[in-house]
């Protein structure tokens, strides 16, 4: 009998003793799942960790950051480049006060001269009409003293967090690329500081934050009462309410120090004042 392989049947090792070979399967993929999981994980975290408070600015952070503030409204070059942030919280005035007196919010804009445009719809006369146009100016100051009280409260995070809600919840109203980028530019800037930044940091920029919307806010009021432009919101209120536009400058400027003064109450604690 004929011993060795079978006839057609090629030798060759067997299959125990053929090579395996080394690295021919792809490596499980579980690494990469439990370093999503860790990233979510601690997304979620952080999250809960921002509707708590956390530990109050340092007097001196606090000092450097309206003093930061107050420079970046009173000097033209860095006003230029950083009013549209009041500029956009204005018209998101408009369109919440909007909202809530029963109008349709149709979208806005922001112009690359930073003044904006908001479209609501509904009665053409009648008080939420009246109250649509008025809140565009008081906005930013009364936006920016919660900013400040919910800062020096040590909730800076939380108020990044709303931030960000608020910005993806108006990007879909946006009516132009200009303003899309705004909105992207401003909630890519608020997430990160939300993100990488340590408590310190966040705290001091958000109460920067806070006073920059005040000053500014009062920055466009005195501009518009100037200059006296019958196309901006008082001129606009005079003409349908034949109230002077006078009048509406003072009833503005009564709401920006009524903020002003709740944001000095917040900050007082943390300023070295006499």
């Amino acid at each position: 009998m004929q011993s060795g392989p079978f006839p057609g049947h090629e030798s060759g090792p067997s299959r125990t003793d053929r090579p395996r070979r080394i690295g021919s399967r792809r490596a499980p993929v579980s690494g990469h799942n439990c370093s999503v999981d860790d990233v979510a994980t601690r997304i979620w975290q952080q999250l809960g960790a921002s509707l708590h408070a956390g530990p109050s600015p340092h007097a001196t952070a606090a000092a450097v950051a309206v003093a930061a503030a107050l420079a970046t409204v009173l000097l033209g070059p860095a006003w230029r480049v950083l009013r549209v942030v009041v500029t956009l919280v204005h018209e998101l005035g408009h369109a919440l006060v909007g909202l809530a007196a029963g109008r349709r919010f149709a979208g806005f804009t922001v112009n690359p001269d930073m003044s904006g445009a908001t479209t609501t719809s509904g009665a053409t006369r009648g008080p939420g009409l009246v109250l649509t146009t008025l809140a565009g100016y008081p906005m930013p100051a009364v936006v920016g003293a919660a900013i400040v009280h919910a800062a020096t409260g040590g909730y800076a995070r939380g108020v990044l967090v709303g931030i960000a809600v608020v910005l993806l919840l108006v990007l879909v109203r946006a009516r132009s690329a200009h303003t899309v980028t705004v909105l992207l530019g401003a909630l890519a800037a608020d997430l990160a500081l939300w993100w990488f930044a340590g408590s310190a940091p966040v705290g001091a920029a958000v109460l920067g934050l806070g006073v920059f919307l005040l000053a500014g806010a009062w920055r466009q009021l005195v501009n518009v009462a100037r200059h006296g432009d019958r196309s901006q919101d008082p001129g606009v209120l005079a003409a349908r309410t034949h109230v002077p536009a006078a009048v509406w400058v003072l009833c503005l400027g009564a709401v920006l120090a009524a903020a002003t003064w709740w944001a000095g109450c917040s900050l007082a604690p943390f300023l070295p004042l006499p």
